[in-house]
């Protein structure tokens, strides 16, 4: 799955926006789930209307509060807000672990062209080799709920595995933000006290 978006970045819907760019950091938010590509508009009245049984859906299949372990599942929002206003407001009532991509990536065009996206709400649902399973499964969420999810757990032969809590992820994405600017810091933490030692070793000498 993570070749889908090979060389493209994913935004974590969390307070800092996380950038999702690596290939290590794609292959740990996309590897072996179901990927849900949400294609929406905040201000469309259709998507108005189910977007608040997608997010129960994704919340009661990935919240710790309805499940011991996250599901196998993730999902892109493909958004066609008019402006990036309009993409943040929405995003901002939605569930921290959504991914999107960033405003005005032309990427977006490719995967409408690629999947046929003519009107929204659509919802395409793909095997972890980016297969199909679902051209658009917004009638399915909408009558089934999460319930439709073992059928495309089962069609996409995800391997059963210890799978990371949802929230590791979380945490996974923050620290390949941070980790750069800790271990400056540390490196000029150490600078300095190297050249402390080195300044008290040479008062020592002298006196």
């Amino acid at each position: 799955m993570a070749s889908l978006f090979a060389g493209k970045v994913l935004i974590v819907n969390n307070r800092d926006r996380d950038e999702v760019e690596t290939e290590r950091e794609l292959c740990s938010a996309l590897e072996n789930r179901v990927m849900l590509l949400y294609f929406g508009a905040a201000e469309c009245p259709r998507c108005r209307s189910f977007v608040p049984r997608l997010k129960d859906f994704f919340v009661r299949l990935t919240d710790e509060f309805y499940v011991e372990r996250a599901s196998q599942l993730c999902l892109v929002y493909v958004s066609r807000d008019a402006t990036a206003q309009q993409e943040e407001a929405f995003l901002k009532s939605m569930p921290k672990r959504w991914l999107s991509l960033p405003f005005g990536d032309e990427f977006k065009r490719e995967l409408e062209l690629r999947f046929v996206v003519s009107e929204v709400p659509r919802v395409v649902v793909l095997k972890p080799n980016g297969d199909v399973i679902v051209g658009n499964a917004v009638d399915e969420i909408t009558s089934m709920g999460p319930a439709c999810f073992q059928n495309w757990q089962e069609a996409a032969e995800l391997v059963d595995r210890n799978f990371r809590l949802a929230e590791d992820f979380d945490e996974c994405a923050r620290r390949s933000i941070t980790d750069p600017l800790r271990r400056l810091k540390y490196k000029l933490g150490k600078g300095e006290e190297s050249r402390s030692e080195e300044q008290r070793e040479g008062g020592d000498e002298s006196s």
